[in-house]
């Protein structure tokens, strides 16, 4: 990207929020992945909006994440703009039995919102460790609720017209793990939940039991990208990936956790490579035993693929 891209990005945001040649194993939770040329922080809506408007004028390829918790860089890292939305696009404010979260917010400080309300429904989400954005995009869930349960709208901004819309939920196309998001250049900027009045202990207490929950059945201490694999119609992965006897196999520093095979870790210094090749050996174990594909969960970046 040449200087005056930059420049101009500088100009919308300010120079301190953009990095050149920035390491994305600092952004990431797998915690590998090489450099992308541009790594730019809007701090608000508007500003993300007018960044990638710029970005789509000058045919700058570009990529948006939030935390990094459900994405995997290639060691080669990544040619154009990454886009993070993050602490800058993280308002949430509560109207009654609503809440508006921006992109950048975590879903656990929007369960928490929720609970400081007395507001149930997203105790379920308290333990996802992604944003509101990503949790959009993925229509993200846990013990058996989805995003899509609780949504009542997402605001996008469409790359292919340039303008911000407000799809209601019944127009986003929730599916398992994906959205419409996902079929078209959309970026989601916000969303509106409808909850119900809850008793606060009540609540609270859900939230620490499966927050208790985690912290037992996964592998919290290594770094990862969350479940590796999406769940196949009529299987679970972890429990496919154990069976094919693949609990602990490693490549490099990658390995399959001990504590819940559904979880690829980097157990120290993996590269993205390592993880990629684990993966790969883990899909072809599990399609030769039991004749079925897994797909990863995990979104790639550069020419991260299996």
């Amino acid at each position: 990207m040449n200087t005056d891209i930059i420049n101009q990005l500088g100009n919308i945001t300010g120079p301190v929020n953009i990095l050149t040649n920035e390491n994305m194993n600092k952004h990431t939770t797998f915690k590998v992945g090489g450099a992308a040329d541009v790594f730019v922080t809007p701090q608000s809506i508007e500003e993300a909006v007018n960044i990638i408007r710029l970005l789509l004028s000058k045919n700058e390829p570009y990529v948006v994440i939030g935390n990094g918790s459900n994405i995997l860089v290639s060691d080669s890292g990544y040619r154009g703009c990454i886009v993070c939305m993050d602490k800058g696009t993280d308002a949430i404010t509560v109207n009654g039995k609503s809440i508006k979260a921006e992109a950048g917010a975590m879903l656990s400080k929007a369960a928490y919102a929720a609970y400081e309300n007395g507001l149930t429904g997203l105790e379920f989400a308290s333990g996802i460790p992604g944003t509101v954005g990503g949790a959009m995009v993925m229509n993200a869930g846990a013990y058996g609720q989805e995003m899509k349960d609780v949504t009542v709208s997402v605001t996008l901004f469409d790359a292919s017209s340039g303008e911000v819309l407000t799809v209601p939920a019944c127009d986003m196309e929730f599916g398992y793990r994906t959205s419409i998001v996902k079929k078209h250049p959309y970026t989601v900027l916000a969303a509106e939940f409808e909850l119900k009045a809850g008793n606060r202990e009540e609540i609270k207490a859900r939230m620490d039991e499966l927050a208790l929950a985690r912290r037992q059945k996964q592998p919290l201490e290594y770094p990862s990208a969350g479940s590796t694999f999406k769940r196949p119609e009529g299987y679970f992965a972890g429990k496919l990936i154990e069976d094919a006897g693949l609990k602990g196999y490693t490549v490099g520093g990658a390995a399959v956790s001990e504590k819940h095979c559904g979880f690829v870790v980097n157990t120290g210094n993996a590269t993205a490579a390592e993880v990629l090749q684990l993966m790969s050996d883990v899909r072809d174990r599990v399609n030769e035993r039991f004749g079925v594909v897994l797909e990863p969960e995990v979104v790639m970046i550069g020419d991260a693929k299996i």
